[in-house]
C-alpha cells in the first residue's frame, strides 16, 4: 500500500508545480494612490512601503519560496484578504467614511504593534516597526480620521 500512496504523493506534488496563482504585480502607480489623495510625510511613505505595502498594495514583492505550490497558493489568498481589508493602491477611491475608519485601524494597529503580522517579521526581517515609527504613523493617520 505504501508504495502506491508515496508515488502517489509525489506526482501530486510535481503536478501542483504548474497551477500557479496570478500575481500582485503593478509596475504602474495608480491615480487613486494614498499619497495622491492625502499629506503622507517621507518618513511615513517610506514605513508603509517598507512594511506594509507587500500585502496592502497592488504591488508584492514576492519571496522566492512563493514558487513553491502550495505556499505560493496560501500567500496569494493572504495578499487578496489583506488588500480587501486595505489597499494603500486604492486608497483614494474609498468613500470618507471609510477612509476615516481605515486611518482609525491603522491608528490602532501602529500604536498596539499588531501591524505587520508576525509571520511576516520573521520572514521579512527590518520590517516590524520600531517605536519610533509606530508612533510617526500611528500619529499621522490620528491626524486624518
Amino acid at each position: 500500500m505504501r508504495k502506491k500512496i508515496l508515488p502517489g504523493i509525489l506526482v501530486i506534488l510535481i503536478a501542483i508545480q504548474f497551477i500557479r496563482p496570478a500575481r500582485n504585480i503593478s509596475n504602474a502607480a495608480t491615480p487613486d494612490e494614498i499619497s495622491l489623495h492625502y499629506t503622507v510625510p517621507d518618513e511615513v511613505h517610506s514605513v508603509l512601503k517598507h512594511s506594509c505595502y507587500d500585502c496592502h498594495s497592488n504591488n508584492t514583492v514576492y519571496p522566492w519560496y512563493t514558487n513553491i505550490q502550495p505556499i505560493g497558493w496560501w500567500m496569494q489568498s493572504h495578499i487578496n484578504e489583506a488588500k480587501d481589508e486595505l489597499n494603500f493602491s486604492v486608497f483614494g477611491s474609498y468613500p470618507v467614511k471609510r477612509a476615516r475608519h481605515k486611518f482609525k485601524e491603522i491608528e490602532e494597529d501602529a500604536n498596539d504593534g499588531s501591524m505587520p503580522i508576525t509571520s511576516y517579521t520573521l520572514v521579512h526581517r527590518g520590517t516590524k516597526l520600531t517605536p519610533e515609527q509606530s508612533k510617526s504613523v500611528a500619529t499621522w493617520a490620528a491626524g486624518l480620521k
